[in-house]
C-alpha cells in the first residue's frame, strides 16, 4: 500500500508539473486578484490593512476552486479512475493521496506566496504569521471539501458551475474563521479559538471527506 501511495502521489505531481498550467493558473489568479485591490481602492494604508485578511482569504478560496474540476476528470477520461477503483488498495486511501497532491500543487504555493501579498496589502507584520498558519490549516480543508464536490459532479455537463454551488456553502465557515484569525492578530486579540476551530474542521474533513469522495466516485463510475 505504501508503494502504491508513493507512486500515485509522484505520478500526480509529475503530470501536473509537465503541464504547468495546473500549477501556475491558480497561483497567478491568486496574485492578480489580490493585487487588483490596491489599484482599485487606492494606496491608503488603513483601508488596505482593514480589507487584507478577507481579500487574501477569498482569493485563496477562489484560486483553489479553479483546479477542482481537474482533480478527477483526467483520470476519469482515460480510464485510470476505473483501475484505481479495482485496485486492492482501498479507494478512500487513493482519493486521499490525490487530494494531498492537489493541495501540494495548489494550496501550498498559495501559502508560500501569501506573506508577499500581505506586505503589499499593508498587513501588520504581527499578523503575517497568523495568515500563514491559518492558510496552512484552512487550505487543506478547501481541497478535501472540494474533492467531494468534484466527485459528485464527475462526468456531468457544466460540472464546474455545479462544483461551485456545492462547495461554496461548505467553504464559508473556513473563510470566516481563517480571516477572523488574521483580523484578531492584527487587533492583538486572542485567536486560539480560531486556530482550534480551523484544526477541528481539518480533522473532520480528513475523517469524512475522503470516504464521501470515494463513495461519490463509485456512483459516478457505475
Amino acid at each position: 500500500m505504501i508503494k502504491a501511495i508513493a507512486c500515485l502521489f509522484r505520478r500526480d505531481l509529475t503530470v501536473a508539473l509537465r503541464c504547468g498550467t495546473d500549477v501556475l493558473t491558480p497561483l497567478v489568479f491568486f496574485i492578480i486578484v489580490v493585487s487588483l485591490f490596491p489599484l482599485g481602492l487606492g494606496p491608503e494604508p488603513s483601508v488596505l490593512r482593514t480589507i487584507a485578511p478577507g481579500v487574501i482569504w477569498v482569493a485563496a478560496l477562489l484560486a483553489t476552486m479553479l483546479s477542482l474540476n481537474r482533480l478527477f476528470a483526467n483520470d476519469y477520461a482515460d480510464g485510470t479512475l476505473e483501475q484505481m477503483a479495482l485496485a486492492p488498495c482501498p479507494l478512500t486511501v487513493l482519493v486521499l493521496v490525490k487530494i494531498a497532491s492537489h493541495w501540494a500543487l495548489t494550496g501550498l504555493p498559495l501559502v508560500l506566496i501569501s506573506p508577499l501579498l500581505a506586505l503589499q496589502m499593508n498587513l501588520p507584520e504581527s499578523a503575517i504569521g497568523t495568515l500563514v498558519i491559518s492558510l496552512l490549516l484552512g487550505t487543506p480543508v478547501l481541497s478535501l471539501l472540494g474533492a467531494v464536490g468534484a466527485a459528485l459532479t464527475l462526468g456531468l455537463r457544466g460540472g464546474g458551475v455545479l462544483v461551485s454551488l456545492l462547495v461554496l456553502p461548505l467553504y464559508t465557515p473556513v473563510l470566516i474563521f481563517g480571516a477572523g484569525a488574521v483580523v484578531g492578530a492584527a487587533a492583538d486579540i486572542d485567536i486560539q479559538a480560531h486556530y482550534s476551530l480551523l484544526g477541528a474542521f481539518l480533522v473532520l474533513a480528513l475523517t469524512f471527506a475522503p470516504w464521501a469522495a470515494a463513495a461519490a466516485l463509485r456512483v459516478s463510475l457505475d
